[in-house]
């Protein structure tokens, strides 16, 4: 919402109602795509002084145009009345960057509601606080990113929060024998990662799904899913059987490693529970932030679209070099002999996204010494910026997860993560390759 309404747009009890948005989503009977309404959805020029982009909103609150309205508001806030606010209150519950930032995140996947937050983490943390109480169960595929982890097994794990999990490419039989013995007690969420941190291993949603609805005759656990790496072009969870999405909006969203962002996106029912716990704990990003990503977002299926053309180079060239032992990347699948993966990428994804895993022949020596040696790819963690990234996963984002876990979960101290930029293809080959004699 990009400015308060104003007063002839309060009804008739004289409590303000929300404004209208710009809100062209079909023209002649065309369904607009995602990336023509990233320019203008949610935002009117109109409410703005004609600014044909929307400005950054720095302030802390706002102003109520009558007592009534303020009183609604706070309904809302308060979880009152479902739904949240009918208007701006104060910048830790909402604000017009956020509210349009918003309006454009639930397009891509096509969800009822989104939510923005300052970074992924405190999106995963309000989300899990949000739904889960002492003695409940958490169920989740492995591994998860490392922080994630650490928040379910150590954090909430101190408040009484257990935990179950089943391998990331897990089959129907595995994952129900999971769920079945999880059901013995309270199982508050299904939470899964896909692909999986940093190993590139995918969960069979539908499958988890499915399995879920089987075993559970009542209330049914929901399902959330971290669709960071793959979303929202290449993997549409709830599309699968997910209730829920989560996202770093500082990878490809964001997309120029220059914030730090994360989004929850789907059923308004879902999204108002985690919004109630949003606006008491104040994990929403800030004005800034949500303008840039809306910057962002405008270029989101060129950069992803690029990124994933240069992938495909790049790994094709890495599969059969002579110091590589192999590669973790998802367009291999259809050739490969893991025909369960194969299986659920066919399913599932519509593109093998541009985040891979290099299994260099050694250990962690060769692995240092082929990062130390590259010139144009940086030597940093994230993914999904302009730019490569490339990272040693056993020595650095996962340093922290127990050694014997690491090894379960394949995460190796020849492992390194890779995360191919817009640069141009050849240049990156060319960088690689010299990087790879240097071991």
């Amino acid at each position: 919402m990009p400015n308060q309404p104003s007063e002839t747009e309060a009804d008739l009890t004289g409590v303000e109602t929300k404004a209208p948005k710009r809100q062209v989503q079909a023209i002649g009977g065309r369904k607009l795509k995602p990336s023509t309404m990233m320019m203008g959805h949610g935002f009117d020029p109109m409410l703005s002084e004609v600014s044909l982009k929307p400005p950054i909103f720095l302030t802390s609150t706002f102003v109520f145009p009558n007592a009534a309205a303020g009183k609604r508001h706070f309904e809302g806030v308060t979880g009152k009345r479902p739904g949240g606010a009918d208007g701006l209150v104060y910048s830790r519950f909402n604000g017009p960057n956020q509210e349009i930032l918003e309006d454009r995140l639930g397009i891509w996947e096509n969800a009822e509601d989104a939510l923005a937050f300052s970074s992924g983490m405190s999106a995963i943390a309000t989300l899990f606080l949000s739904m889960v109480k002492p003695g409940d169960t958490i169920v989740h595929s492995g591994p998860l990113y490392a922080a994630t982890e650490t928040l379910i097994a150590r954090i909430l794990g101190r408040f009484g929060v257990h935990w179950l999990d089943f391998p990331a490419g897990a089959t129907r039989e595995e994952i129900d024998a999971v769920l079945s013995k999880a059901a013995s007690g309270n199982v508050a969420m299904i939470y899964l990662e896909s692909p999986a941190n940093p190993t590139n291993a995918l969960v069979d949603v539908e499958a988890v799904a499915a399995s879920r609805d089987a075993i559970f005759k009542g209330a049914k656990p929901p399902i959330a899913i971290d669709n960071t790496f793959l979303g929202p072009l290449w993997h549409k969870p709830l599309d699968h059987g997910a209730d829920i999405v989560v996202y770093s909006l500082t990878k490809y969203a964001g997309g120029h490693s220059d914030l730090v962002a994360g989004g929850v996106l789907g059923s308004k029912e879902h999204i108002n529970t985690i919004r109630l716990m949003r606006n008491t704990i104040g994990t929403i990003c800030d004005p800034n932030t949500a303008w840039m990503l809306l910057r962002s977002l405008e270029t989101l299926e060129l950069r992803m679209s690029r990124a994933g053309e240069n992938a495909a180079k790049v790994c094709a060239f890495l599969r059969d070099h002579p110091k590589v032992e192999r590669v973790g990347y998802l367009g291999f699948l259809k050739d490969g002999k893991d025909k369960r993966q194969a299986d659920i990428y066919a399913r599932h994804c519509t593109g093998a996204g541009s985040t891979f895993s290099l299994y260099l022949k050694g250990g962690e020596k060769e692995a240092f010494a082929f990062l130390d040696a590259l010139k144009i790819a940086k030597l940093a963690v994230s993914l999904g910026g302009t730019e490569t990234l490339a990272s040693h996963p056993a020595g650095m984002t996962h340093l922290s997860v127990p050694e014997a876990r690491k090894q379960a979960l394949g995460i190796t101290d020849n492992l390194v993560r890779i995360s191919v930029g817009v640069e141009d293809a050849d240049d990156l080959i060319a960088d690689f390759a010299a990087a790879l004699e240097a071991i």
